[in-house]
């Protein structure tokens, strides 16, 4: 017969065995890079490995102080690979566009900047069929799925300019002690953007050049909006709990935090290029690295997220605040501090004051969203025209917002072989929400994970995943005309 004392030791030590073999499985780690079993043959490399758990670590096992040391010695070396990955991929220079701006009058980089293999040059790459193009490896590499920063943690990332602001504002610190921002600023949106309202175009940049903050909102907008939307636009500035801000010792802030607000990603209604990785898939290295969306022109738009398909902006405040804030998991939001929305109030105020954000103007468009043939270049003509005509844009892209409101899959798997990289695995991207194109020059860098730094990247990748064999001159017309919208 067991001691009492015995039984006791006997089972802590099952209960330490079981807390470590379960946070081991709760981590996910991802599948060795060589050899992979999940890459052999043709047969499951989409579906992924099967009964780990969808749920992440819960228990707090290490002192934080150990846990923030360990991250930081790990931190150079993630920075190194994932630079390493960039430098790989793209040109990262400063190029800017002559006589072409975004808001604040912030020079618009341009050229492709997506690197070639070697040997191969774009107009050989569009004579290529898919199957080609994928037996022979010759899939730009700036093409593929961009990991996050830190893929196997993922998360909220801010860029620096959106933590200074913040810090000099709030006092809050947004920096992570993990991971920085990755993206160069000068492929990024300005900074603080332009807002625009819908019911007041006479004020043109109700902003007047600041950023919007729980510090300056109310005189900044009482008596320019109703009661409704400024108590919406005090919440979309207010911190709330956040999978790496939060006040737990299992988050990446030095000092425990208040949390996060929407407009720390969505600055001024706009965004700040701010990354995270969708919520909704496991395991960890099947989720998607995902730009912060604008929320100009949310009252035209009928879906929500850029891959979820929300069916209002109700839904998708909710479930920002609920599920995306803590990567999915709705335990892991129980403990951290989530913030349960009334419905029928909050969360009616806030998609009141969302809905208030306009699109930038565009002085070369008329009624319909085309062009007026009294303001616009020649290039920009003719860019239209192969917009709606020979490069296929006007199909999925339709005047005047330049959206169907709808999703569309590019099937980009047909170029290129399943791989892991840096701890993401690189295969197809599946539905893709139908961005508005309005205002596009001000929205860089553009797909929904960011992989495309300028218009001519995306020109040149649409002209490949829709066959439409586009010459350089018919290129350069096209980026012209998408500078106009």
């Amino acid at each position: 017969m067991i001691q009492p004392n015995k039984r006791i030791r006997l089972l802590l030590s099952l209960g330490g065995l079981m807390l470590l073999f379960g946070r081991a499985d709760a981590q996910q780690t991802p599948p060795p890079a060589a050899p992979n079993p999940y890459l052999m043959g043709t047969e499951g490399y989409d579906k992924g490995p099967r009964g780990l758990t969808s749920y992440q670590p819960i228990a707090i096992v290490r002192p934080f102080a150990e846990q923030m040391a360990q991250d930081i010695a790990a931190k150079p070396g993630i920075e190194r690979e994932h630079q390493a990955l960039l430098d790989e991929r793209y040109d990262l220079g400063d190029h800017p566009a002559q006589g072409i701006t975004m808001d604040r009058n912030k020079p618009l980089q341009e050229g492709v900047r997506v690197k070639l293999p070697q040997g191969v040059t774009w107009e050989q790459l569009a004579t290529m069929s898919p199957d080609e193009i994928r037996d022979r490896g010759v899939w730009p590499k700036g093409f593929l799925p961009l990991p996050h920063p830190i893929h196997a943690t993922g998360g909220f990332v801010i860029p620096q300019d959106e933590i200074d602001a913040m810090k000099r504002l709030e006092g809050r610190d947004l920096t992570r002690f993990d991971i920085d921002f990755d993206l160069p600023q000068r492929f990024l949106a300005a900074f603080p953007p332009a807002m625009y309202l819908v019911q007041r175009p006479d004020l043109g940049d109700v902003s007047q050049g600041k950023l919007v903050s729980l510090t300056n909102y109310f005189e900044m907008f009482n008596g320019i909006l109703t009661p409704r939307q400024l108590e919406g636009l005090r919440l979309l500035l207010t911190p709330f709990p956040e999978q790496q801000f939060n006040a737990t010792d299992d988050r990446k802030s030095a000092v425990a935090s208040q949390g996060a607000t929407c407009f720390d990603c969505h600055s001024n209604g706009h965004q700040n290029g701010a990354t995270h990785l969708a919520p909704d898939a496991r395991p960890e290295w099947f989720r998607h690295r995902l730009k912060t969306v604008s929320l100009r022109g949310l009252d035209i738009q009928r879906l929500f997220g850029s891959q979820r398909a929300l069916k209002t902006v109700e839904d998708f405040t909710e479930f920002e605040q609920r599920t995306a804030y803590f990567d999915g998991d709705i335990v892991t939001a129980t403990k951290k501090g989530v913030n349960p929305l009334e419905r029928g109030s909050q969360v009616d105020f806030m998609a009141d004051f969302e809905e208030m954000l306009d699109l930038p103007p565009a002085p070369k468009l008329d009624l319909f969203g085309k062009l007026d043939p009294a303001k616009a270049t020649p290039a920009e003509m003719r860019g239209q025209d192969i917009f709606f005509g020979k490069g296929q844009c006007g199909s999925c892209h339709q005047a005047p917002y330049y959206t169907d409101n709808t999703m569309h899959d590019l099937k980009t798997e047909r170029f290129f072989k399943p791989e892991l990289v840096n701890n993401a695995m690189e295969v197809g991207d599946g539905n893709i929400k139908t961005f508005a194109l309005r205002g596009v020059k001000d929205n860089p860098p553009y797909l929904h994970d960011e992989r495309l730094l300028t218009l001519d990247d995306t020109v040149e990748f649409f002209n490949l995943v829709l066959g439409d064999k586009l010459t350089t001159p018919e290129k350069q017309d096209l980026v012209a005309f998408l500078r106009t919208l």
